[in-house]
């Protein structure tokens, strides 16, 4: 078993079909396969890399993330994805944290990645394009390399394939660790119950490095043999031009992209040639829902899962689509509504979110405690707050309770405070999400500064920028006094949710949802 057998399927038998289609480059199967070949080649030669190995991918989504991935795959290797918005000590924990061998990145992010003294692990970086890092080899000085002539490595359905970083409560990420056998199953659930097929073409907007669209959209599709229309980053008006003139008949977003094309014009015009339109990552509002079928005449079909989950996990639906609802759990896999201790609840009774099966990872890579905090007897739990109803389908009520969630994006709390104590000025600090109609959630920093100082909102918002991913950092700022706190010093956030702030629109920075990349906000 090997994820690598998805392209060497289409490979094989529809050589010269489209696989990427991307800023009018056409790229075959036959084609990707070679390039893909070509990255194992240089893997192998660079740096002996062999099955278990980790291997960094710094990369936004273009062609040769795809290479690279497959590359890695074929080598038996562990792919790890590396969000592209990431600042330099983000880059350092992850490739540390992983003990990743070789970095695949472009000349843009090598800014971002530490000299080689602060990452020991790393022997190779390899770099899509020309620099002039002493330690870096340009991936075009490789190409010459013939392309491996063995078939790809031969894996069990327990070996690791794939580390997707998610954040934890501690506010450090944790390394999701999935099987060949965890990503192929969930190729094949998607598949069945989206329907995909060779003709489909399949737009990809949505970042590579994130489970949903590693997973759901790139293997699954390259599984299926169709073609993935891919864009290196979202705007509106290009994706929708691209919906036209490619001919996409599979659409993929989160919430806050449909609810954004729903304020343009004709957009029922656009998605014409469009069959099937999904959502995942963060709930999707009724309203946005009612209104996309009354306007654009389609249902948008939502999946639930997480990246620990690879990421599918229930599907609203195959059958009978249930507004409100995640849906049943996708083929072999079971769900349940679970009590403190872990015991199933009955219909109409709240509780914890629970997933056992093919789907569910390894574990966090290297971090028992932390696997065995979320995992009991083969059940996941997810963190998540649900129900379920008589039929079966279930619901998602609320989420982990301090979690934020940026337009699909994990945001924990303590990692931006202790980002932001950092600055001179701020003597105390606690961040809660907010409801924001744009990404679903906002980050909201309150500061007591101390005494003396005088600091305005943008530099507090600049300075997070600076030392986190921008979605990480917040959207807005309110100075109080002191913080609400409990008599063991706790904060009591419940109380800075209610609190109520006088409006300023100034106050708000500019966003365009995209899971990204649309503006700067989102954008490395």
């Amino acid at each position: 078993m090997n994820v690598f057998d998805a392209l060497e399927y289409g490979k094989r038998h529809f050589p010269e079909k489209e696989a990427i289609h991307f800023e009018g480059r056409s790229i075959s199967y036959d084609a990707l396969a070679q390039q893909a070949l070509r990255v194992s080649s240089a893997l192998r030669h660079a740096a002996a890399i062999g099955p278990g190995d980790r291997v960094a991918i710094f990369l936004p989504n273009r062609p040769e993330f795809i290479a690279a991935y497959y590359g890695i795959m074929h080598r038996g290797a562990i792919a790890v994805s590396l969000n592209v918005m990431l600042k330099s000590d983000e880059v350092k924990f992850i490739l540390n944290d992983s003990e990743a061998k070789v970095l695949i990145t472009t000349p843009e992010l090598l800014g971002q990645v530490p000299e080689a003294v602060q990452t020991p692990a790393l022997r190779k970086i390899l770099c899509a394009g020309e620099t002039t890092r002493a330690d870096a080899l340009t991936l075009e000085d490789l190409a010459a390399l013939p392309p491996v002539g063995e078939p790809p490595a031969a894996m069990e359905r327990d070996s690791g394939a794939a580390i997707l970083y998610t954040s934890g409560t501690t506010g450090k990420p944790k390394g999701a660790l999935l099987s060949h056998g965890n990503i192929v199953s969930n190729i094949a659930g998607t598949r069945r119950h989206t329907q995909m097929a060779s003709d489909d073409r399949l737009i990809c907007f949505l970042p590579l490095f994130h489970c949903f669209g590693q997973n759901f959209i790139m293997n699954a599709g390259l599984d299926a043999g169709a073609t993935l229309i891919l864009h290196e980053r979202f705007d509106p008006e290009t994706i929708l031009h691209s919906l036209e003139a490619d001919k996409v008949t599979m659409f993929f977003g989160v919430p806050p992209v449909y609810q954004r094309f729903l304020h343009m014009p004709h957009i029922e015009e656009r998605f014409r040639n469009v069959r099937y339109c999904f959502t995942a990552a963060a709930p999707m509002p009724a309203a946005i829902a009612q209104q996309w079928q009354k306007i654009v005449g389609q249902i948008i079909y939502e999946g639930y899962g997480l990246t620990e989950t690879s990421p599918f996990a229930s599907y609203n639906h195959d059958s009978f689509y249930r507004e409100g609802s995640i849906g049943t759990p996708i083929e072999n896999v079971t769900m349940k509504i679970a009590d403190f201790n872990g015991n199933p609840l009955p219909p109409g009774e709240i509780g914890e979110i629970a997933i056992k099966g093919p789907n569910v990872m390894l574990g966090y890579f290297r971090r028992p405690k932390e696997t065995d905090a979320v995992m009991r007897d083969g059940w996941f739990f997810t963190g998540d707050i649900g129900r379920q109803d008589d039929d079966g389908y279930f619901y998602v009520v609320d989420r982990a309770k301090d979690m934020i969630n940026v337009c699909g994006y994990k945001v924990w709390p303590r990692e931006v405070e202790d980002a932001l104590m950092q600055h001179a000025s701020v003597c105390d600090i606690a961040v809660i999400g907010i409801a924001d109609e744009e990404q679903g959630e906002s980050v909201k920093a309150f500061v007591v500064l101390k005494p003396g100082t005088d600091v305005k909102e943008q530099e507090i918002i600049d300075f997070a920028r600076a030392h986190m991913a921008a979605y990480k950092a917040p959207r807005t700022v309110e100075f109080i006094d002191a913080l609400p706190r409990n008599p063991s010093g706790k904060v009591l956030k419940r109380e800075l949710r209610q609190r109520k702030s006088p409006f300023n629109s100034s106050n708000v920075q500019p966003f365009n949802a995209d899971l990204g990349q649309i503006d700067e906000r989102m954008n490395p």
